[in-house]
């Protein structure tokens, strides 16, 4: 199916129909399934057995190799060099027929005591009282990335409002963050905190180089978030909306799949729907404490407010996440009445399509301040 689809041809606006007789586009949608079905066979061509039965069924056997892919990256966790050695060559002969061959400048066999980055996290076992605890956290390499993202953001920002620097800035650090919860960062969430102050401050004072810092402080920072005594919380103070920190973003460690569980099988979905519901959204206290009293839907049609068939793999993801949610979900104060004669507001989110169809507005005026 797969090969017919690849040679089906497509249609290009303005040029009409074009045949595909051979390749894909670099860094294409379809790539990562091309290399699964590529890569199938993979573990078994390293070594790697499974439990058959019992108590621990669906977990490595105590003298077998454990192999992680991912797309076309992949790590051989072995117990000794003299294994790995022999994985890495029973996997290059597998990979010689498929016209496939590792890169040596990117291939190499280290200890776990030295570490080793993979996909944007470094794994490194340090010694402990019992032998070793192994530590996975962020690598330098992605939070060096992510400094400069930052910064180039607030160079462009330059000349813009307060609103547009936390609608630009506040899903870039909040999906990145979202992304790496899962493993011990809150070292690294605190120092990038430091550095994300350093860069709200800079801003500002570029945008108002006559005003003394007294008035600068006063203007942007503050106690913005009503439940934290920190009053140096970059914000606007027209619309309440604030930059969350880093450090104030809960960990939460990685469940692990059960067994073999894969997202494609359709007889796991309710295995995977109730993952999905475990799963704490990367979203604030005051918006999840909402969100739970209402049980996850809108008032107004009854559908789930939050949608996510398949959690976000990448910071990226994460942050046209938080995007495209802050847009599709309002927070709007519906009047009701309670035990007494006062009536007073409560707070509901609704999703911004259904308020605008109940109440005939064309935009939802009031923004998620996620």
């Amino acid at each position: 199916m797969i090969r017919d689809w690849l040679k089906a041809g497509v249609f290009e606006a303005g040029k009409g129909f074009a045949p595909t007789e051979e390749g894909t586009p670099q860094g294409g949608i379809i790539s990562p399934c091309l290399l699964n079905v590529a890569l199938h066979g993979l573990e078994e061509a390293a070594g790697v057995t499974y439990v058959a039965s019992g108590k621990h069924a669906g977990e490595t056997r105590r003298d077998s190799p454990a192999l992680v892919r991912y797309a076309d990256d992949l790590v051989a966790l072995c117990h000794s060099k003299e294994q790995a050695e022999q994985v890495k060559a029973r996997l290059a002969g597998w990979l010689a027929p498929r016209g496939l061959a590792f890169n040596e400048d990117k291939t190499r066999v280290v200890h776990l005591g030295e570490g080793f980055d993979f996909l944007g996290f470094t794994v490194r076992r340090f010694p402990s009282r019992r032998g070793g605890k192994l530590i996975i956290k962020p690598s330098a390499a992605a939070v060096r990335r992510f400094k400069r993202r930052l910064a180039t953001e607030f160079r462009s920002l330059r000349g813009a409002n307060a609103a547009a620097v936390l609608a630009r800035i506040a899903p870039v650090t909040r999906g990145w963050g979202a992304f790496y919860r899962t493993v011990v960062s809150s070292r690294v969430f605190s120092g990038l905190d430091d550095y994300l102050w350093k860069l709200c401050y800079k801003w500002a004072t570029w945008s108002h180089p006559k005003k003394p810092k007294p008035w600068i402080a006063g203007r942007y920072f503050g106690r913005f978030h009503p439940g934290r005594a920190d009053r140096w919380v970059f914000g606007d103070r027209a619309s309440g909306a604030y930059l969350p920190r880093l450090a104030w973003m809960k960990i939460e460690r990685h469940q692990m799949v059960a067994g073999a569980a894969s997202p494609d099988d359709p007889s796991l979905a309710a295995y995977w729907a109730h993952r999905r519901r475990r799963a704490r959204p990367p979203i604030g206290d005051g918006t999840l404490r909402l969100l739970r009293k209402q049980r996850g839907r809108c008032p107004l049609c009854g559908d789930y407010l939050l949608h996510a068939d398949d959690e976000p793999r990448d910071p990226g993801e994460w942050e046209r996440w938080l995007t495209a949610t802050r847009k599709a979900i309002t927070c709007k104060a519906v009047a009701a009445t309670g035990s007494g004669s006062t009536p007073h507001d409560q707070r509901r989110l609704i999703h911004a399509y259904c308020w605008r169809r109940a109440t005939g507005a064309r935009t939802a005026t009031e923004l998620l301040h996620l």
